[in-house]
């Protein structure tokens, strides 16, 4: 059984920064698709970015160009580097391990294992 820790929210300004960091045990995340989604209340979980076996990455079109996910060197801690936030980037966000991406959509599934999640908060 493996588990996700999840660390790094905040409260920010918007245009601020944040970074997100997932600490993986028993879960090798070169061997997933690897990822952050985010629900804020009264919304989905909706995908943010990932990255898939053969380090490929994915991003949601509303953080393009302004969030960057990457691996750390010991391919243990899924790195989630937030610039020029946006109030509407508020909500909690989760690290999760077995994703997938089906016509241009970041997915989530039964066996889709998560963590904790850590809170994001943009003022305007």
């Amino acid at each position: 059984q493996g588990l996700l820790v999840d660390s790094g929210g905040g409260s920010v300004q918007a245009g601020g920064s944040l970074k997100l960091s997932c600490s993986a045990s028993g879960y090798p995340l070169t061997s997933y698709c690897a990822g952050w989604f985010r629900q804020a209340p009264g919304n989905q979980r909706e995908g943010v970015a990932v990255v898939n076996t053969g380090n490929t990455t994915f991003y949601a079109d509303f953080v393009k160009g302004r969030f960057t996910i990457s691996l750390d060197h010991t391919k243990s801690t899924l790195i989630l580097q937030m610039d020029n936030l946006e109030p509407e980037d508020t909500a909690r966000y989760y690290c999760a391990v077995d994703c997938a991406i089906y016509r241009g959509r970041i997915m989530w599934s039964a066996s889709t294992k998560w963590g904790q999640g850590t809170q994001v908060t943009v003022s305007s």
